[in-house]
């Protein structure tokens, strides 16, 4: 069985809700923000109206958002994207934002957009530190290096030829302990049976 919410329930769910939610017209243009919103972003519902709430959007995300917006507007499509919001305090958050269209209970007509967005910005901010990371070690990783065939060591960036372990030390997190294959071991007995005699 399934119970419909009335419509203060409706509100108070809305208002309270601990997402972002917007609102837009069959012409594109937002016409309600939550009261989560509007905290957010330290602005009054007249300011947040129509495109108003586009203001806080980054200038390097602006266009990108705006014809993801627009786009699946016309088209009456779902659509999902990620874009930086100014905040109440200055600061610009990245913001995970879907956009649903929605329609007339009466007559069944489109009636414009209802939107959902949730503040990603720990997400991105790791995924960016990852990438950073990942890159680094790919950095450190790649291209040839030069070994010495006869000392084994090897010729770093700046020329200068260093102990296997010292160079891998300084370009890994790798930690070393030092043994003796059986080979070696082999060879070093052989040298050492002249001297037990």
């Amino acid at each position: 069985m399934t119970t419909r919410l009335t419509l203060p329930e409706y509100e108070a769910l809305v208002e309270q809700s601990p997402i972002l939610i917007w609102r837009a017209n069959t012409e594109a243009l937002c016409d309600y923000f939550n009261d989560r919103w509007l905290s957010f972003r330290g602005r009054t519902m007249e300011q947040e109206y129509g495109n108003g709430w586009a203001e806080g959007v980054h200038p390097d995300d602006f266009d990108r958002c705006l014809n993801i917006y627009l786009d699946n507007f016309h088209a009456i499509n779902t659509f999902e994207m990620e874009y930086r919001l100014m905040r109440h305090d200055g600061v610009y958050r990245w913001i995970f934002d879907r956009g649903v269209p929605f329609y007339n209970e009466s007559d069944g007509e489109f009636a414009g957009f209802i939107g959902s967005c949730v503040d990603v910005t720990e997400r991105v901010e790791a995924q960016e530190a990852l990438l950073i990371n990942l890159e680094t070690q790919i950095k450190q990783l790649k291209g040839i290096i030069l070994i010495c065939s006869y000392c084994n060591k090897i010729k770093s960036s700046e020329e200068i030829w260093q102990q296997l372990e010292t160079y891998i030390s300084a370009h890994s997190d790798a930690l070393f302990s030092h043994g003796i294959c059986p080979t070696c071991l082999d060879e070093q007995m052989k040298k050492m049976e002249p001297l037990k005699e």
